[in-house]
């Protein structure tokens, strides 16, 4: 009579310690949980070959230099985009995160932004660009003050859905825009110190 109480502690002991080993596997599993409103996606693939070739930044696509933008580029997106949205930020900057560019609106076709993508509120293929940091449209590359190393951190979000902004938007427009619509994320970091 005692064995099958013994063997119920056991099989509940084991169902518990299966309970706790998904829990902390599910607990490790990186989400997306953070100031978009979503919990996690399909995740696709951001490349830039500067910055996979040295994470460091080249001077050319900082105050330092020409200030141009990096050569991007992605692949497998979810079938269903209709749009893409990119946002570079430092979320090492003295005080608070500091917005290096918002490009939004990008057509559901496009798999790559060229360097140097021009400053404009909207390009030719539609796609828009909002506000930065600095106060202007479209990029303003890494410019931190002297001293440690920053990271530079490109975000692209596939979307279902177009945005219904205007060019010139600022990163908190676009990000409660995109709420609900999110359904991929790539990301890349890049880093740069003066």
């Amino acid at each position: 009579m005692l064995r099958r109480p013994k063997a119920l502690c056991e099989v509940l002991a084991r169902l518990v310690a299966c309970a706790l080993l998904v829990g902390l596997f599910l607990a490790a599993v990186p989400t997306f949980a953070h100031d978009e409103g979503w919990p996690h996606a399909h995740v696709f693939a951001l490349r830039s070959p500067p910055l996979e070739a040295n994470p460091v930044m080249p001077d050319r696509f900082t105050c330092q230099d020409a200030d141009i933008s990096p050569a991007l580029s992605w692949h497998d997106p979810p079938e269903l985009t209709k749009s893409f949205v990119l946002i570079m930020e430092d979320p090492d900057a003295p005080g608070e995160t500091w917005v290096h560019w918002v490009v939004y609106n990008l057509p559901s076709g496009a798999r790559e932004l060229p360097e140097g993508v021009a400053v404009e509120p909207e390009l030719a293929d539609g796609t828009l660009q909002g506000a930065n940091d600095f106060g202007g449209i479209g990029y303003g590359g890494p410019c931190p003050p002297p001293g440690a190393l920053h990271r530079y951190v490109f975000r692209l979000y596939a979307l279902d859905a177009v945005l219904p902004l205007p060019a010139g938007a600022t990163k908190a427009q676009v990000l409660q825009a995109m709420t609900g619509h999110a359904t991929a994320r790539a990301e890349l970091i890049g880093r740069y110190q003066r």
